[in-house]
C-alpha cells in the first residue's frame, strides 16, 4: 500500500511536501493549471522521484443532457488523460457527477459517460478511479455510483468523508462492504455533521474501525486529503491510516 498526499493545483505546495509520502496528488485542467503549459523540469525536480497521480478538473460534470455537449466532456477528459500519460501519472481521479441524479433515465447516460472516460484513460496508460461525491448536488449517490462503477469495470476513489457525509458511518460501511474489492483508491480525511470537512484523522465523526473492519490488507493507493500544510498533523493522519490498514507510514 502506498500513502500519498493531495497537493491541489498548486506546484509550490508540492515543491514543499513532506518527502515521506509515496506520491503526490496534483489537480490538473482549466483554468489554473493546464497540463500543457506545466514546466516538466520543475514538475520532477518536486516529485523527488514520488510517483504522480492526478486529479480531474473538480467542476467539471461528467454528464449533461446534450450528446454534443457529452462528446465535448468526453474530449476534454481525454486531452486531460494523454497529458497525463504524458507527465507519467499513474491514476486520474474522476469525479462522479450528473446533470440530474433524480432522473432513472439518466443512469444510463451516466454510465456510457464513465465507459468513455475510463476507456480514454486506458488508452493514455492512465487508471482512470471515480470518485463519490453524491453529497454534493450533483453528485451521483454512493448506491449507483457501484452499480455503474461495476457494470463500467471501472475502479474506485473512495472518499472516506465524502460517504460519511452523505449517510454517515452506515453508508461508508455499506459501501465497503458491497464495493470494497472495486476500490483502487482511498481520500482519507475527517468531517464534522456541522460542515467541517476535510480536517485531521481523528478530529471528527468518521469510524476509521469500520474502514479497518472492511478493507484491513487494502493493497491500492491512499492519499491523504486534509487541508492543511502542517507537516505533523499531515503525517499523523497518515500514520493514523497506515495503522488501521495494516501498513506503515
Amino acid at each position: 500500500m502506498d500513502i500519498g498526499l493531495t497537493v491541489g493545483d498548486d506546484l509550490d505546495r508540492l515543491a514543499a511536501a513532506s518527502e515521506r509520502f509515496d506520491f503526490y496528488e496534483l489537480g490538473i485542467g482549466e483554468p489554473t493549471l493546464v497540463p500543457g503549459d506545466i514546466d516538466t523540469d520543475r514538475l520532477d525536480r518536486a516529485l523527488a522521484d514520488r510517483d504522480l497521480l492526478v486529479h480531474l478538473p473538480y467542476s467539471q460534470p461528467l454528464t449533461s443532457y446534450a450528446p454534443e455537449v457529452n462528446d465535448a466532456i468526453v474530449a476534454y477528459q481525454r486531452r486531460l488523460l494523454d497529458a497525463a500519460g504524458t507527465l507519467g501519472a499513474e491514476k486520474a481521479v474522476l469525479h462522479a457527477t450528473s446533470a440530474d441524479r433524480d432522473d432513472v433515465g439518466f443512469r444510463d447516460v451516466a454510465t456510457e459517460q464513465l465507459q468513455r472516460v475510463a476507456d480514454a484513460g486506458r488508452a493514455a496508460g492512465v487508471e482512470v478511479v471515480v470518485e463519490n461525491v453524491g453529497h454534493q448536488h450533483k453528485g451521483i449517490q454512493l448506491s449507483i455510483l457501484g452499480e455503474i462503477a461495476d457494470e463500467t469495470d471501472t475502479p474506485v476513489c473512495f472518499d472516506v468523508g465524502h460517504a460519511y457525509m452523505e449517510g454517515g458511518n452506515k453508508a461508508i460501511k455499506r459501501f465497503l462492504r458491497g464495493h470494497g474489492d472495486q476500490i483502487s483508491h482511498l481520500h482519507c480525511h475527517d468531517v464534522r455533521r456541522r460542515g467541517d470537512t476535510h480536517i485531521p484523522v481523528g478530529a471528527g465523526e468518521v469510524d476509521y474501525g469500520v474502514v479497518e473492519a472492511e478493507l484491513s490488507g487494502f493493497d491500492g493507493t491512499v492519499a491523504i486529503e486534509v487541508f492543511t500544510d502542517d507537516e505533523a498533523l499531515l503525517a499523523d493522519s497518515a500514520e493514523r491510516v497506515a495503522e488501521r490498514l495494516g501498513a506503515e507510514f
